[in-house]
């Protein structure tokens, strides 16, 4: 059973309340910088049954779970005791947050790295919010467009630099971890996350597929089947991100123009009006292109 430090998880409630009051959805983590409630499906007998993302109203969900609410942010809090920190999630409404972790451990100069592609591509990196963690690394904080969705990679961008994207998260200023304590680095507490470099945006995107007679996966019914069911899942907050991102993904593959009413219907059966929903899938064929 984990250790319950009292005065840590008050400290950390505390910290993250605040950080609600940004807009910024939180979720309680462990020392380890993990979620600290574990998933009430973690014993399902079918491992074949849909993914749930919090749709059985149980905590334990990761990401899923995190809020801007105070009254479900305490409550999260009071389910995981020994919690000593939080996470931010990435994506959401209304900063659309991204983070470049410049990490310390891989033995290369992230931070250099940053630079030498700012240089090579003609961005800057603005004046936003910086937290320093306990390891001697940077949490960069970004806004991303809200009909963009950025995914995690790991080094992907340059060695050492990993980015936290939609379905990730980033450990909040405050948290207590195994390693100490991460904080904002001076005059920038204040500071709202700078908007993205349009440069450096690109660069965090995936690259798309090659056009040509393999670009198309062996099943392109199942495929489609799996980007309807991607959008039909979305959460408040998630609609127009993941039916950008579903769309672009049939675009890529060649199935856009067949599977774009069907997204759109998922889309509005979320949430979405019919035009947003529209123009959102008309956007993503226009960068596809």
């Amino acid at each position: 059973m984990a250790t319950i430090d009292r005065k840590a998880t008050t400290l950390a409630l505390a910290h993250a309340l605040s950080a609600a009051e940004r807009g910024l959805a939180v979720i309680p983590l462990s020392r380890t910088k993990l979620p600290a409630l574990r998933s009430p499906h973690r014993d399902d007998p079918d491992p074949t049954a849909p993914t749930c993302h919090g749709e059985c109203g149980r905590f334990g969900h990761g990401v899923y779970d995190a809020s801007t609410d105070p009254r479900r942010i305490r409550e999260l809090f009071a389910a995981a005791p020994w919690a000593t920190g939080y996470g931010i999630a990435c994506g959401l409404r209304p900063h659309h947050l991204i983070g470049v972790d410049l990490d310390t451990k891989s033995g290369t100069d992230s931070s250099a790295a940053l630079r030498e592609l700012a240089l090579r591509h003609l961005f800057t990196i603005p004046e936003t919010v910086v937290v320093l963690t306990p390891s001697g690394g940077r949490h960069l904080w970004l806004s991303g467009p809200p009909d963009v969705v950025v995914p995690n990679s790991a080094g992907r961008l340059a060695p050492g630099i990993d980015i936290r994207g939609a379905g990730g998260y980033l450990v909040g200023p405050g948290s207590r971890t195994e390693r100490g304590v991460y904080g904002t680095a001076p005059g920038t507490a204040q500071l709202t996350p700078a908007p993205c470099p349009p440069a450096l945006l690109r660069l965090l995107l995936p690259p798309p597929r090659a056009a040509g007679r393999h670009a198309l996966p062996p099943s392109a019914d199942r495929h489609g089947q799996g980007l309807v069911q991607f959008v039909l899942a979305a959460h408040e907050g998630q609609r127009n991100t993941r039916l950008f991102w579903a769309a672009c993904r049939a675009y890529e593959n060649g199935i856009g123009p067949e599977l774009a009413p069907a997204l759109v219907d998922a889309a509005v059966r979320t949430g979405l009006t019919e035009r947003e929903a529209r123009s959102t899938v008309a956007s993503a064929a226009r960068m596809t292109a």
